[in-house]
C-alpha cells in the first residue's frame, strides 16, 4: 500500500518537478517519498541558513504540516530564504479519510503517530496569505490507495479529479507561491509580432506601439507571405532608425513557430506577443506590463470575451468555440482561463526559458503558439492573471485561422492537456 501510494504522489510531484529542476523536499518525516521519486533532495528548516534554498525551483512539504504545532510560525520562519521563483508542492490528507487513517495506524499499516492537525482548504488559503504566500492552485488526487488491477488506476487516473468525486479524494496537492514585490526598476519587454500577409499593418503597428520599458525592443518575424510583407519590413526598420527593430524570417510555418522563433531572439527582461491583425489595440500593452512588472502574477493571458466587441470582430461559431474552450482548459489546467485563444500573452524572459527547457513533457504540437505557453505556465505552477481588452476588428487582409481544421486540432490538444495534467 505504501509503495503504491507513494508512487503514485511521486508522479503527481513530477508533473510541476522536471528531472531538471530543482526539488526539495522539506523536513521529510519519512523516506518514502525520496525512495519513490528519484532525484529530489531534502533540506532541514532547523537552523535554516541563508543558501539553503538557494536555486530550489520546488519545495515540497509532503504531510508534514499535520504535524506542526505551530503552522504559521513555521512558514513565516522558512519565507524569508524562499527564492522568488521558488513553487511551494503542499501535500495534505482529507479530513474525511480520517477514520480510515487511524484504523491503518492502529494496525500498523502506516507510521505510529496520528496526525494533530486536519486542515481544510480554507486554512491552508489562510496560513498562505499570512505568511506573504500566495495559492496558485489546487489538485485532488487518489480514490483507492491500494494498487487494485484496472480498478485503481480508473479511479486515481479519470475519477479522483471530476467535481463532486474530488472531495472524496484522498490527497490535496497545493501550488503557492512567495508573494512578489514590484522591483524598484522597470524591466525592458521584447515585443513580437508575427506577421505573415501582413504589409497594410506593419508601418501602423510600429506608429501605435509607446514605449513601456527603458529599453524595449520590437520583433516582427515572417513567414511564407503571399504580399509584401518581409519588404515592407525591411523598409520600417530602416526608416525607424531610432527604433529597437529586429526583423527575421521563421524557419518552420504557423504562428506558433514565428511565436518561438522571436522569443529565441528576444534579449530583454519580459516577452510580450501582438496580433499583426491589431484586433488587441497595441495601446491596451501598458495594462499587461502593468500587471507582470507589479508582480500580480507571472503569465498575464489577454481576455477578448468581457467588454461588447466590434461588429465583424469575430464571428457567432467563433464565439462559442471560444467559450466551449475556455471553460474545458480552465477545468483541465485549474487555474480560470475566460479566453484562451486571444493571442497577446506575456511572460517573463526567465520564465520562458525554464518552460522552452521542459518543452518536451508536451512536444512541439502547438500551431497557435498560444498551448504551447498557457500549458507549460500551468506545469510550472506560474500565477495566471487575465486582461481584459477590447477585441477589433481587422482592417487589413484576412485572418489565417481556418475555424474548422483548428477547432479539430483545439480539441485534440485538449485531450492532449488532460492526459499530461489532469487525468495522470
Amino acid at each position: 500500500m505504501r509503495k503504491y501510494l507513494y508512487r503514485m504522489l511521486a508522479r503527481y510531484v513530477r508533473m510541476y518537478a522536471r528531472p531538471a529542476d530543482k526539488a526539495l523536499e522539506v523536513d521529510p518525516i519519512s523516506a518514502d517519498l525520496a525512495e519513490a521519486m528519484e532525484g529530489i533532495g531534502k533540506v532541514s528548516t532547523a537552523g535554516l541558513g541563508s543558501g539553503e534554498l538557494e536555486g530550489a525551483d520546488y519545495l515540497v512539504f509532503n504531510g508534514n504540516l499535520h504535524y506542526e504545532q505551530d503552522v504559521q510560525e513555521y512558514l513565516a520562519r522558512i519565507r524569508p530564504h524562499v527564492p522568488a521563483r521558488s513553487r511551494l508542492l503542499i501535500v495534505t490528507y482529507n479530513a474525511l479519510w480520517r477514520p480510515l487513517i487511524q484504523a491503518a495506524t492502529t494496525l500498523g499499516m502506516r507510521r505510529k503517530t496520528l496526525e494533530s492537525n486536519w486542515l481544510a482548504d480554507a486554512d491552508i488559503e489562510n496560513f498562505l496569505e499570512l505568511t506573504d504566500f500566495e495559492l496558485v492552485r489546487k489538485d485532488s488526487r487518489i480514490l483507492i490507495p491500494f494498487y487494485i488491477p484496472l480498478l485503481s488506476a480508473l479511479a486515481n487516473r479519470y475519477l479522483a479529479p471530476l467535481p463532486l468525486l474530488r472531495f472524496f479524494s484522498l490527497v490535496n496537492v497545493y501550488v503557492a507561491r512567495p508573494v512578489s514585490q514590484a522591483p524598484d526598476w522597470r524591466p525592458s519587454v521584447s515585443i513580437v509580432v508575427a506577421a505573415r500577409n501582413e504589409a497594410g499593418n506593419i508601418d501602423n503597428i510600429i506608429d501605435r506601439v509607446k514605449p513601456l520599458g527603458p529599453d524595449d525592443e520590437l520583433i516582427f518575424v515572417e513567414g511564407g507571405s503571399s504580399d509584401d510583407t518581409w519588404e515592407r519590413l525591411l523598409a520600417a526598420q530602416a526608416a525607424h532608425s531610432d527604433r529597437n527593430i529586429v526583423v527575421a524570417k521563421q524557419d518552420g510555418k504557423g504562428k506558433g513557430d514565428a511565436v518561438r522563433k522571436g522569443f529565441s531572439l528576444a534579449s530583454k527582461d519580459i516577452l510580450m506577443i501582438l496580433d499583426a491583425d491589431l484586433t488587441v489595440p497595441p495601446e491596451d500593452l501598458p495594462k499587461f506590463y502593468d500587471a507582470i512588472a507589479s508582480g500580480k502574477a507571472e503569465f498575464i493571458n489577454g481576455s477578448r470575451l468581457v467588454y461588447p466587441m466590434e461588429k465583424e470582430a469575430m464571428r457567432f461559431l467563433n464565439m462559442l468555440g471560444n467559450r466551449f474552450f475556455a471553460a474545458a482548459f480552465s477545468f483541465v489546467l485549474g487555474q480560470r482561463f475566460k479566453d484562451t485563444l486571444c493571442g497577446t500573452k506575456v511572460l517573463t524572459r526567465d520564465n520562458y526559458i525554464r518552460l522552452a527547457a521542459n518543452r518536451s513533457y508536451f512536444g512541439e504540437f502547438d500551431p497557435f503558439g498560444d498551448f504551447d505557453l498557457i500549458f507549460g505556465a500551468t506545469r510550472m505552477g506560474l500565477k495566471v492573471i487575465e486582461v481584459p481588452i477590447r477585441y477589433r476588428e481587422r482592417t487589413y487582409g484576412e485572418t489565417n485561422i481556418s475555424r474548422w481544421r483548428h477547432g479539430a486540432l483545439l480539441l485534440v490538444m485538449l485531450v492532449f492537456a488532460s492526459r499530461k495534467l489532469k487525468f495522470i
